[in-house]
């Protein structure tokens, strides 16, 4: 059976089946194949987004390396 022809053969099952339940589990296992994800964000979380690309278009960022001179620093004065 070629790729094509299976998804055809599960797609014909799946769509006779009614068990709320197994359709979940299935959601859940195809969910975690799929190649492509659907992140949903709240206006919040898309906010701060916007804030941090207008902060890196100011350059207002520090750099990884920067960052852990900075933990190093501190963790040495404690």
């Amino acid at each position: 059976m070629t790729t094509i022809e299976l998804k055809n053969f599960l797609i014909y099952r799946i769509a006779g089946i009614n068990d709320k339940n197994f359709l979940t589990a299935i959601k859940t296992i195809v969910e975690s194949k799929s190649e492509t994800s659907v992140y949903q964000t709240t206006p919040e979380q898309r906010e701060r987004i916007r804030e941090g690309r207008e902060q890196i278009s100011r350059k207002e960022y520090f750099t990884n390396e920067q960052v852990e001179l900075e933990v190093d620093k501190w963790l040495k004065e404690k």
